[in-house]
């Protein structure tokens, strides 16, 4: 068999990676109106949480299209070194940012934060590094976060998982018997969602029976139903695919809150029938989209290209923002949003500085090196 990196990459779907792209910055604004909102039922940008449930659709197709025909020249071992190179050098750059950071979020959200010592702070970013989740116990923020420097961290601790599933095993399914699984994934999904006391599907990030259960509900539908969708949907050829699938996005991120505290069942019904049904078939519309002129691809490119470390190294800029809500609850709307504009403008810089800078540097050495 060939080693990894002695294997072509296909082709990209390159609406799908502008896609991906719209979805991170949706959660960049939805955790900074998350900041300053009393609860569900007034927050902005309602259901930008989902946008997790639609990257793990986005990367179950995307892993389908790329390996599904290849495992005769690639090995498991092979496969990992992959997804490694293209995961984990953002995973360590979001742990160094968060740890540099870590203090400048103490406040009344968490006071307790100047009494952890340095050296158990970067003991958690050691640990950070490699995505192994830490107990409950080994908090150090108050958030109960498997990952306390980087709260985002654990949708790709879920990545990981579901890679190492499909590696071992779940990959030889036939389209029937992956077809059922799924079907049975999607149950489980709807039984949750709509009898849940919440009747919301977020949750995921703290290493507890409750909160691993949300996890893998969340992660098993969408990822496996992008496998299957990868491999019975042929794409077809549409027009304005970007900006059709862009505005379905945003309709389903941007609706309120759905029914009242004594009928929760009917946003968690909302939740799981969007993860269902409506964003597979965004990634299928954008899977057949056309991309006509320059100017639409180098966005969908640029959106594409910072998808990734937007998404995994913003929440340290978040944790101070929110920590400065919590200290300045008086402040006038007109600050909290020149602070809020300026939380995200600064969460793009570094985005972008860690791609060009670190990211695509650390992912050409380590392809050497594995080749």
């Amino acid at each position: 068999m060939l080693d990894a990196n002695s294997i072509k990459s296909k082709p990209h779907y390159p609406i799908l990676d502008g896609l991906r792209g719209v979805a991170a910055m949706i959660v960049v604004l939805f955790h900074l109106c998350e900041a300053n909102s009393t609860g569900p039922y007034d927050q902005l940008i309602n259901h930008g949480y989902l946008a997790v449930d639609f990257f793990f659709v986005l990367s179950g197709f995307v892993i389908g299209y790329a390996y599904d025909d290849r495992w005769g020249k690639l090995t498991i071992g092979g496969f990992f070194k992959r997804r490694l190179e293209r995961l984990q050098p953002m995973v360590v750059m979001g742990m160094l940012i968060g740890a540099a950071c870590f203090y400048f979020g103490d406040s009344h959200m968490w006071p307790l934060i100047h009494t952890v010592p340095v050296w158990k702070m970067l003991l958690i970013m050691l640990i950070g590094f490699t995505l192994i989740p830490i107990p409950v116990s080994w908090d150090i923020r108050g958030w109960q976060e498997m990952h306390p420097l980087n709260g985002p961290g654990w949708s790709l601790f879920f990545e990981y998982v579901a890679n190492i599933l499909y590696a071992i095993g779940l990959r030889k399914l036939s389209k029937t018997a992956l077809t059922v699984f799924v079907l049975i994934a999607a149950a489980v999904l709807i039984q949750y969602s709509v009898t849940c006391k919440a009747g919301d599907l977020t949750g995921g990030w703290s290493l507890n029976e409750e909160q691993l259960r949300i996890g893998f509900t969340r992660l098993v539908y969408p990822f496996f139903a992008g496998l299957l969708l990868s491999r019975i949907v042929k794409p077809g050829h549409i027009n304005n695919a970007f900006l059709l699938c862009s505005i379905l996005l945003l309709v389903v991120f941007c609706v309120p809150r759905i029914g009242d505290p004594q009928h929760a069942w009917l946003n968690g019904l909302f939740e799981s029938l969007s993860i269902i049904f409506v964003f597979p078939f965004i990634v299928y519309l954008g899977a057949s989209g056309i991309i006509k002129g320059v100017k639409e691809n180098k966005i969908c490119r640029f959106l594409g290209d910072i998808s990734y470390p937007i998404y995994i190294t913003h929440y340290a800029f978040i944790y101070i923002y929110t920590g400065w809500v919590s200290d300045n609850k008086q402040a006038p709307l007109e600050l909290k949003l020149i602070y809020g504009t300026l939380t995200f403008v600064i969460s793009i810089i570094f985005a972008y500085l860690s791609l060009k800078y670190y990211d695509e540097p650390v992912r050409a050495w380590l392809k050497k090196k594995w080749k």
